[in-house]
């Protein structure tokens, strides 16, 4: 699948791969080690034992996190979008699906829907510890479970891209504006303020009770930040390319074309091309049934001696077209982006159509640099 994160598929929701990626064993490994004291310090008896225990507690972990990326598949679904995978990463997890929200409701209960799993996870340990009677290596797990999925409940709900508050933050934006670009950006940079309060959190919090910051947690807050600040960035530049990409057409774009039955001579298409309006209209060929087969090379029919012209099949200067790869005349932005990634895998130039009639074609070429453009703006 084009695309895809690369892993290894270990099972499917939604119908959509989970796919395991080699970051998870350096998160794992990592994670493991840095529990293990805490487990030693709760449980001193365990001695090499600790780490199978802190293993388990990763293993709880990320179980908690799939979690959270099974309910968010599961309302993207619900909600009309197409789950193309579900991802165990360095960070924890992601969930991919075709398509965009169609409306500020779809954004927020999609997003809202993963904090709220590890939130009620985290009561669900916590009632589980609470009852148990001593302080064992379960009630140890149940509570460390508690603990984990109440702050990655909590830490997703911050306002700010690409977290899912932040996605929650860009929903009510849009519903209040009428604008998901305007939502978009201000959740990107209320996303840059988190990150850069990630760290001045490391920094300041240990400052404020007369301590010195850890080297090792001022580290690991500078690697999530910078994680947050790019994924913020990310969002904002997406959000712009989602704007410049909706002022684009088929027909703003579309060159002008006149359909050309395929058994005329290169002369025939010629005049036909005259009566259209000139040098940039370009002669598509048809069949019998009206179906485009194809698209006059203009440099090679003008290669064709004028006295030839009338006896030369049009066919002999024409490039082929693959069937199918027609699109609508009334297609903008995304709708029309995606229906041509799929026609302009097999040609660069496609036909437009209207109504069933040749009406046009779109260059690949052109919708590139135009989008290019849009983008600059």
């Amino acid at each position: 699948m084009p695309g895809r994160t690369k892993g290894w598929v270990i099972g499917r929701v939604s119908g959509a791969p989970v796919i395991l990626t080699p970051s998870w064993f350096l998160a794992a490994a990592i994670l493991t080690v840095l529990f293990a004291p805490t487990v030693e310090n709760l449980a001193p008896h365990l001695g090499g034992e600790r780490f199978l225990v802190s293993f388990a507690f990763v293993l709880l972990l990320f179980g908690s996190v799939f979690l959270h990326e099974v309910a968010h598949a599961l309302v993207a679904r619900a909600r009309g979008q197409q789950v193309t995978e579900l991802a165990v990463t360095l960070w924890g997890g992601h969930t991919a699906y075709s398509g965009t929200s169609a409306r500020p409701l779809d954004g927020f209960l999609i997003s809202v829907v993963g904090p709220l799993t590890n939130l009620a996870l985290a009561v669900v340990f916590w009632l589980s510890f609470q009852a148990t009677d001593v302080f064992s290596v379960p009630a140890l797990l149940l509570y460390a479970g508690a603990f984990s999925n109440a702050f990655v409940g909590f830490f997703n709900l911050l306002p700010g891209l690409p977290l899912d508050g932040g996605q929650i933050l860009e929903s009510a934006v849009w519903a209040a504006t009428g604008s998901r670009t305007r939502g978009t950006v201000a959740a990107g940079w209320v996303g840059r303020a988190v990150a850069v309060g990630v760290v001045a959190w490391a920094l300041l919090w240990p400052l404020s009770l007369g301590r010195q910051p850890s080297l090792w947690t001022v580290a690991w807050a500078a690697l999530i930040g910078a994680f947050l600040w790019s994924g913020a960035g990310q969002a904002i530049a997406a959000g712009r390319t989602r704007e410049a990409v909706a002022g684009l057409s088929v027909r703003g774009l579309a060159r002008a074309a006149v359909p050309v039955a395929s058994g005329s001579s290169v002369a025939a298409a010629g005049r036909a091309v005259a009566l259209a309006g000139g040098p940039h209209v370009l002669a598509v060929l048809v069949d019998d049934a009206g179906r485009t087969v194809g698209y006059v090379d203009p440099a090679a029919a003008a290669a064709v001696p004028p006295d030839a012209a009338e006896t030369t099949p049009v066919g002999a200067v024409a490039v082929p077209l693959p069937p199918g790869t027609a699109v609508d005349a009334g297609l903008v932005g995304q709708d029309m982006l995606a229906t041509l990634a799929r026609a302009g895998r097999q040609t660069a130039v496609v036909p437009v159509t209207d109504g069933g009639r040749v009406v046009g074609v779109l260059e690949v070429a052109r919708v590139v640099t135009a989008l290019r453009d849009a983008r600059r703006r």
